[in-house]
């Protein structure tokens, strides 16, 4: 191969759909390789000149992306929603795909998105795992609330999970099936398993070096805590990719789609193409920040005014991306406007 090749990469779970093609589009190679760290390595052996590459973003692209970018002059990944030559194609298979990719590629039409570095996807990966443990204990704590409400069980509903409080309560249970106090038994077991599951995973997070520092300055907003900055740090990776807040506040889906023809100009809900971790994790810390910020308590009231909660909540969350990026790109700590004028 020469310098001007350019490779397109269909990745799937078993295989890797390949296409090399000139800079004239004339076809130089194709085939299939293992998806395998074995089998790449093989497949790179017997391409040792520079090329160029592109691949589509799936479950299955970092691995595959660390394998190859040290042997690439480039390696890009595509958005997977904006490959519309793809998805509107008429004929599609693994090879016709890896072809479209190679030539998207080759005439710099290629949709790329943000790759970010192997060290942050492995703490993201950890943060979006403990955040999924969060999830199993809410829903671990309704299923105890349920076996209880369908044996009629009267309970206080605010200490429920309180060790103490739940001991208490199991060993007074009367008129209660056996099965159901072994269910509460097991659920309460997980339940415990999933706090200190938590509880290891951000230990681990907030003691590492890479992150502590610019962890440590975003919690210097009012309203922004440990989780919020962890988020923030691992979801945007580097903040300087953002040119403005307006695509910082798109990117974590925080404006709504818009429809623009013939002039008429129609705004639609949230937009589905978004970071949905990052916008989770907003709108939740949205609708308690105004509670220490006094700045966002006046953004919150200002659109409450106009008669719509989550309109209010949406301004606030926007408002956090403002600060969030702020502080980051400066690295210097949170400060009030008014704090600012009085000194």
């Amino acid at each position: 191969m020469n310098s001007t090749d350019y490779i397109g990469f269909d990745v799937h779970k078993k295989t890797i759909s390949y296409c090399i093609k000139h800079m004239d589009g004339s076809i130089q190679e194709e085939g299939i390789i293992e998806a395998s760290r074995p089998g790449l390595r093989d497949w790179l052996a017997q391409h040792q000149q520079s090329w160029i590459g592109a691949m589509e973003a799936t479950l299955f692209t970092g691995w595959i992306y660390d394998e190859l970018k040290p042997h690439a002059a480039a390696l890009k990944v595509a958005h997977p929603a904006m490959l519309k030559a793809i998805g509107a194609s008429k004929k599609k298979n693994d090879q016709v795909d890896a072809e479209k990719i190679a030539d998207l590629l080759r005439c710099d039409l290629l949709p790329e998105c943000y790759m970010a570095p192997t060290e942050i996807r492995e703490l993201r990966r950890m943060l979006r795992y403990r955040n999924m443990i969060v999830g199993e204990a809410v829903r671990m704590k309704n299923k105890i609330a349920d076996l209880l409400m369908e044996t009629g069980t009267i309970y206080n509903k605010k200490r429920l999970h309180a060790e103490g409080y739940f001991g208490e309560l199991l060993e007074s249970l009367e008129e209660v099936p056996e099965s159901v106090i072994q269910l509460l038994k097991l659920s309460r077991g997980a339940l415990e398993m999933f706090r200190s599951v938590e509880r290891q995973v951000r230990r681990r997070l907030r003691h590492d070096r890479r992150l502590k520092e610019r962890v440590e300055l975003l919690k210097t907003i009012p309203g922004v805590g440990e989780v919020v900055a962890l988020t923030w740090v691992l979801e945007v990776g580097e903040v300087n990719r953002f040119s403005s807040i307006a695509n910082a506040v798109s990117y974590c889906g925080l404006c709504s789609a818009q429809r623009s023809s013939a002039g008429k100009d129609q705004r639609g809900p949230i937009s589905k193409q978004r970071n949905r971790h990052l916008q989770t994790m907003l709108i939740e810390a949205a609708k308690l920040a105004p509670r220490w910020n006094v700045q966002l308590a006046a953004v919150h009231e200002h659109e409450l005014k106009r008669g719509n909660r989550n309109r209010a909540t949406l301004a606030v969350a926007r408002k956090l991306v403002a600060y969030l990026m702020a502080v980051d790109r400066s690295g210097k700590p949170f400060q009030l406007k008014v704090a600012a004028q009085m000194a």
